[in-house]
């Protein structure tokens, strides 16, 4: 009789976590008679996503640490003990096959657990600058997925699987020309179009550049695209009104629609949003949050600038100059052309299959082990 295996994957706290989580489930769900359960963070978004995925979870009291207000963190500790307790409490009950981290506060604790209880571990590092949990985490992994190079400086070489990260299949499915993609935006298909984006919560420092410049972009002819996400309230509306060719809005459905019509995009540079942007060839211009640990996001866009694949503009610096940026660029199609060129020449498809071919075969050396 065929072996039903079970599954354990951790991580969350951001889509750029959560949806190459899903990606890799669904791919192992298709191969695979397999029993996958989810561990993220509570109050966090993937106890929504994954459950909408068809996928239980169990959630763990973790959060993340206050490096500004400090004496904040005796709290951040005491939810970490009682989340170890919890997560070796879930790996016991569950009795996992392998566990799979994916980065994100509950990954460190659910991952270290299973390792203490013999389970074998693969890790996915989404990021170009390794993050302080999967460091940890390494020693004893079997595998470790990444989508850089040079990530040997944090890992040991052997473990390493050059994969990519996993993206949402339904944007490469379903692009679209840009000429319908800006027509179903009610936009003219004729005239350059730039999406900014900022995640379903939105960034306050592209809003606000954002806010400040609508006009300028209107009067040089230039279509946007702008999600604010849910914290801008109403602003970027106010500042829309009277400008024709400016579509606002708080959360964009149809994102594979949103990137087929755009000729530029800016973004954050988290490691999701760069992998759909390297995957869809997507000139960007890229704005790294400061506010994520080890200033990952500035490595992220350091390794895309260096090679003409992506501009990167300092957060601190956004305000002043990153309207002039994007018209700059969006006057210039030979060098959103080279762009173009340059960021489709760093994409590494099909990453959630070969992260699954990584999964099977530790399951298959760890056959009848446990």
């Amino acid at each position: 009789m065929k072996k039903k295996y079970r599954i354990l994957i951790s991580g969350g706290g951001t889509g750029g976590h959560i949806f190459p989580a899903l990606s890799i489930a669904n791919a192992l769900r298709e191969r695979l008679d397999a029993e996958i359960l989810f561990v993220g963070a509570e109050n966090r978004m993937e106890m929504e996503k994954v459950p909408a995925a068809g996928y239980p979870i169990k959630g763990l009291p973790v959060a993340g640490f206050d490096r500004k207000r400090l004496w904040r963190n005796i709290a951040v500790l005491v939810k970490l003990l009682k989340s170890m307790t919890g997560a070796r409490r879930i790996v016991r009950e569950f009795r996992p096959d392998i566990a799979i981290g994916v980065g994100g506060y509950c990954s460190g604790p659910t991952l270290k657990a299973a390792q203490r209880l013999g389970v074998p571990t693969l890790l996915q590092e989404q990021n170009s600058y390794a993050g302080v949990t999967n460091k940890l985490l390494a020693k004893k992994a079997l595998r470790i997925c990444v989508a850089y190079d040079g990530m040997e400086r944090f890992f040991p070489a052997d473990k390493i699987i050059k994969t990519g990260n996993p993206v949402r299949k339904d944007l490469a499915a379903r692009a679209r020309d840009s000429r319908q993609a800006r027509d179903s935006f009610g936009l003219d298909p004729a005239r350059p179009t730039l999406l900014v984006t900022g995640g379903s919560l939105g960034a306050l420092t592209l809003n606000e550049s954002m806010e400040a410049s609508l006009r300028r972009f209107a009067d040089n002819g230039i279509q946007v695209i702008w999600q604010t996400g849910k914290n801008f309230g109403d602003r970027g509306l106010k500042a829309a009104k009277g400008l024709k060719g400016i579509v606002v809005t708080k959360f964009i459905t149809d994102m594979a629609s949103a990137y087929a019509a755009a000729d530029l995009v800016v973004s954050r540079a988290g490691a999701g949003s760069i992998s759909e942007l390297e995957l869809l060839g997507k000139p960007c211009v890229l704005v790294p949050s400061p506010n994520v640990a080890e200033d990952h996001q500035t490595r992220n866009a350091e390794a895309l600038s260096t090679r003409g694949a992506a501009v990167l503009v300092r957060d601190a610096d956004a305000r002043q100059t990153l309207a002039d940026t994007a018209i700059g660029l969006l006057r210039d199609p030979a060098k959103l052309k080279a762009m173009s060129e340059a960021i489709s020449a760093m994409a590494l498809r099909d990453s959630d299959e070969k992260i699954a071919d990584e999964v099977e075969a530790i399951l298959r050396e760890n056959s009848g082990t446990r």
